[in-house]
């Protein structure tokens, strides 16, 4: 690649630090002497590339150890996808042998081992939903059990060699279970050093985590420093830059799936466009910083128009929402819910498409057809007197009975845009008729009794 391709470094800087939240080396001041050393900063990393017309190794490691990615985890990948923009070499390794290992970080407790077989399956999904985000003809996908299977024992030794314990024994995680006297396992203490080798064999010039992930991150420095020594390799070690993990729905907590506050990029367009119009307002910003593409002067003038007055934070909202659901499923989609979401939510109108439900007394036992063409048989419901709240449980709308009771003492029940307050209220089941339920505020059914 020839200079000229290459950005001018300080719009190239502008466009990568967006949404940052730690980087090492940092930039460097005015005036600096930067090639000290290894600390040599991005800046530097970046004048070098497009003075040489070589664009720079950058890489993420993600273990596979489950099979979903929610929002959360795209923002790192994102952040790839910008040096990719950036004419650089987008490196994603799929850490299909550290996965058996199991990455501690943030773990009070060891982590339970997968097999390789869910770990080829987790990672051929990953790859599925990564490609809504990079570019798959210019992404360098790479396992890491290219290297780290062929490491011998002798190998590991003098990887191990590297590192002091006393070191090791300073990261938070494991310095909080030795002083609960929780135990550590020792395969543990060597997914740091196979994650920092990974970083050797790729020659990576900069690796991308969650600050979360510091520690490994600067450990793939050290070891890398070490080797290129080693070897005579006049090579930098990698710059380390780290994203802010994601808050969920809740507004508190991190996103993740087993809290359930998370939003999942295969998740439908309108659940997608929902779920981000529930977060709390003041978490709007950084999802704007850390989600979406905008450049930071974009979003200033957005929070400047919503702090004067001038736009409403609804629409500011919406604006966000449509543009998350855009760049998963494109521009139509994103228009088209944040249109249908005004209709539902603003206007109070029904939505374009209900799920349907079909009725059909048949002596002593019910027949349900149910939206996806299953057909459910249900018994004890009373055809001629049932009450709404044994029908909702019934339908599944509900857990149980007594819940649907809640519901309906709570005013969170709508039949034909009637609010129903009483929680013994029946419906005859032998009599044809249409009902438009909607049941708490998002849900919204039809029910046909024919």
């Amino acid at each position: 690649m020839t200079e000229n391709k290459f950005k001018p470094v300080e719009e190239q800087l502008a466009y990568l630090m967006k949404g940052v939240a730690d980087i090492v080396p940092p930039p460097a001041s005015p005036g600096q002497q930067v090639f000290l050393g290894s600390m040599l900063p991005l800046g530097a990393l970046l004048g070098n590339s497009k003075a040489t017309g070589t664009p720079l190794r950058v890489k993420l490691g993600v273990d596979p150890t489950t099979a979903d990615i929610h929002l959360g985890h795209t923002v790192v990948i994102r952040k790839l996808r910008h040096f990719q923009e950036m004419g650089h070499t987008a490196i994603f390794l799929i850490g299909d042998f550290t996965a058996l290992v199991g990455d501690p970080t943030g773990q009070s407790e060891t982590r339970p081992a997968l097999s390789r077989d869910q770990v080829q399956a987790n990672a051929k999904t990953y790859l599925d939903q990564v490609f809504k985000i990079l570019d798959p003809e210019k992404t360098e996908v790479r396992y890491n059990s290219e290297w780290l299977d062929k490491l011998t024992s002798y190998d590991i030794v003098r990887l191990c060699g590297k590192y002091r314990v006393a070191r090791m024994l300073e990261r938070e995680d494991f310095r909080s279970r030795l002083k609960n006297n929780q135990p550590i396992s020792m395969h543990e203490l060597l997914y740091p050093l196979f994650q920092a080798y990974d970083s050797v064999a790729l020659e990576a010039d900069v690796e991308l985590g969650a600050t979360e992930q510091k520690f490994n991150l600067l450990m793939g420095r050290d070891i890398q420093r070490d080797y290129y020594l080693e070897r005579g390799l006049a090579k930098f070690p990698q710059v380390a830059l780290m994203m802010p993990i994601l808050v969920g729905l809740d507004g508190q907590r991190k996103m993740s799936k087993s809290l359930g506050n998370y939003i999942g990029i295969t998740e439908p367009p309108d659940e997608m466009f929902r779920k981000i119009m529930s977060i709390p307002d003041d978490l709007m910003w950084s999802y704007y910083e850390l989600v979406t593409d905008f450049p930071a002067s974009k979003i200033a003038e957005i929070k400047q128009d919503v702090d004067g007055g001038v736009m409403p934070e609804i629409i500011a909202k919406k604006a966000l929402a449509a543009e998350v659901v855009k760049s998963f499923y494109g521009t139509e989609s994103g228009i088209a819910e944040a249109d249908e979401w005004s209709k539902v939510f603003s206007e109070r109108k029904l939505p374009t498409v209900i799920e349907e439900f079909r009725i059909r007394p048949q002596g002593a036992v019910v027949s349900i057809r149910r939206p996806d063409g299953a057909e459910q048989f249900a018994t004890g419901l009373s055809t001629t007197a049932e009450k709404w709240s044994r029908l909702l449980s019934t339908l599944r709308f509900v857990e149980s009975i007594s819940k649907a009771e809640q519901l309906i003492k709570g005013d969170g029940l709508e039949i034909n845009e009637v609010t129903i307050k009483d929680p013994s209220s029946r419906v005859d089941l032998t009599q044809p008729a249409t009902y438009v339920l909607k049941i708490g505020k998002k849900k919204f059914a039809r029910i046909v009794i024919e």
